[in-house]
């Protein structure tokens, strides 16, 4: 345990003195890293009841993490609580979103920016290609809109839940 904790710290140890910084990595400093700043702030989010899904608000924040390179995300939808993380995976030149919950949620979710202009991020397809993906769509400086939707044969996608998010007001 020693041995490890020792290899930790050396790891960890900061430069030396008057040694260059070591420039941000690749995943982090591309144009890629930015697709997703348009998610950046804090939100008030509402929805419509849909099956399944009764009608609600709750207020989303968003920021960037270490060093940049994580994008943050604190959900408070009442019942719903829940913490992501996002990244721009380089090697796979892909966005990976994990997202946990208050319910016992874990998804994980890979994508990006589409032709059409919305950010998508899908779960791998299971038995029969069942899978869930999330759009953001329709974004504006101020605004956008959130969906969830549900396949069952990875052709037909269904929305099970639809957040329309607001940019907060600074006060």
């Amino acid at each position: 345990m020693r041995l490890f904790a020792a290899a930790l710290f050396a790891l960890s140890a900061s430069p030396c003195v008057g040694a260059p910084a070591a420039p941000p990595p690749v995943g982090c400093s591309g144009p890629e890293a930015g697709q997703i700043d348009f998610w950046l702030g804090d939100w008030d989010a509402a929805w419509d009841a849909l099956p399944g899904t009764p009608a609600g608000t709750g207020i989303n924040h968003i920021t960037r993490t270490y060093d940049g390179c994580v994008t943050e995300e604190h959900f408070d939808g009442g019942s719903l609580k829940g913490h992501s993380v996002s990244l721009y995976f380089a090697p796979a030149r892909e966005w990976r979103q994990t997202w946990v919950d208050n319910q016992g949620s874990y998804i994980a979710l890979t994508g990006g920016p589409d032709a059409h202009g919305d950010f998508v991020l899908t779960t791998r397809p299971g038995a029969g290609g069942r899978a869930n993906r999330m759009i953001f769509t329709d974004i504006k400086p101020d605004s956008f809109t959130w969906r969830w939707q549900a396949t069952q044969d990875g052709t037909i996608w269904a929305d099970s839940w639809v957040i329309r998010y607001t940019r907060q007001k600074a006060s």
